[in-house]
């Protein structure tokens, strides 16, 4: 059987005293984008901090593409394979747009199609005519182009996504749901965690739901879209599709 592309069987994580994630399952499908859903301080950031290594598990495994990575480095997690984008985008302001790429490309892929910098531009056409300019000059939409950029040039086997539309206008968020639906083209597996519920589940095959640090749902993006009660009750909103 073919595993999974990220698997956590039974997370528990902390910070100090505080229990934060409670027994945290799910796993994303290869080439899949998987919506990690829930209300502010649900365990999302927490979530994502445990599967990039800042912050180690108590408890539990985590797998990529069936290969145990819970309580590694990040370091050593983002050479296996998992690239992030930060919330706060957090690029490198005073370099310029082609530095930002450059500095963050690993060694040789073993990607059948790895990413260069002209790729990365191809995807996102604004950040070639800006390729000179500092990065800290750029919009708050092209600011996040290039931190997406910046964490495909690792030739992330996973790619984890945290709030990549906060604080973007409407016309910048759909650019960057374009962005995502064309890396799931291109068989990029994905976890992202979004407030906008309606762009996480537009994107999404797989969605999550966290309510205080434990899974509520895991399931099919459409059985949370077709599920008033379950949104009301997890996320607080209720949206017509």
């Amino acid at each position: 059987m073919a595993s999974d592309a990220l698997s956590l069987a039974n997370v528990h994580a902390f910070y100090g005293d505080s229990h934060i994630l409670h027994g945290v399952s799910f796993s994303l499908q290869p080439g899949a984008v998987l919506a990690l859903l829930g209300r502010n301080g649900a365990g999302k950031t927490t979530c994502i901090s445990t599967i990039i290594g800042f912050l180690k598990p108590r408890d539990g495994d985590i797998r990529l593409f069936g290969e145990p990575i819970g309580g590694l480095s990040p370091e050593r997690i983002s050479r296996l394979g998992i690239g992030l984008v930060p919330q706060g985008r957090r690029i490198f302001p005073s370099l310029t747009v082609r530095e930002n790429l450059t500095v963050a490309r690993q060694r040789e892929s073993t990607a059948a199609n790895p990413w260069t910098v002209n790729r990365i531009y191809e995807m996102f056409p604004p950040l070639r005519e800006r390729h000179a300019q500092f990065a800290g000059t750029l919009s708050g939409g092209e600011q996040q182009m290039l931190a997406i950029g910046r964490a495909l040039m690792g030739n992330p086997r996973v790619l984890l996504l945290d709030e990549p539309s906060e604080g973007l206008a409407p016309l910048i968020v759909a650019e960057v749901g374009r962005a995502i639906r064309r890396l799931k083209q291109e068989g990029q597996s994905i976890v992202l965690v979004e407030q906008n519920i309606q762009l996480a589940l537009d994107v999404a095959d797989q969605a999550v739901i966290l309510n205080t640090g434990r899974c509520v749902f895991a399931g099919s993006a459409a059985e949370v879209l077709n599920n008033e009660q379950l949104v009301e009750q997890n996320l607080g909103v209720f949206h017509a599709h």
